[in-house]
């Protein structure tokens, strides 16, 4: 077994700390956040760049076993940064065409101003242009 220098145990052990701190902020976020959009941020966020920390610890680690630099680690850390978006975008917009319950203290709720808009439009009697006032047909004519 080959001893590590003291700059890479030391730097394994910040990353390992920080990955740790930020993953459980990201688990306690996702227990006390009230509704499924703020929960939404703990796992995507914060525990996120907490998985993001212990695997570069795992790249410090064993490049310095002496095999060279591991790229296992590095195709995770990459796979981990591109999904993790991605997949908190879908449940974010299937929560939203759920309409699930929000929290007061959450902003942004996008489909209460489509539904005041779509309720306002009949409301102020507004109709729908004739076929003819069309700039397409204007042409045509």
């Amino acid at each position: 077994m080959d001893l590590m220098s003291p700059v890479a145990e030391l730097a394994t052990c910040a990353l390992l700390l920080i990955g740790s701190v930020f993953t459980l902020v990201g688990a306690i976020g996702l227990f006390r956040l009230p509704d499924f959009f703020m929960r939404l941020h703990g796992p995507t966020k914060s525990t996120t760049l907490g998985v993001g920390g212990v695997v570069v610890a795992s790249v410090v680690f064993f490049s310095n076993q002496g095999d060279g630099l591991s790229l296992h680690e590095l195709l995770i850390t990459a796979f981990l940064f591109l999904t993790a978006p991605i997949s908190a975008h879908m449940l974010a917009k299937a929560a939203m065409q759920q309409r699930l319950p929000v929290d007061p203290r959450t902003r942004g709720r996008l489909w209460d101003a489509q539904d005041r808009e779509r309720s306002a439009a009949p409301a102020q009697g507004t109709a729908p242009a004739p076929a003819s006032a069309s700039p397409r047909n204007a042409q045509e004519n």
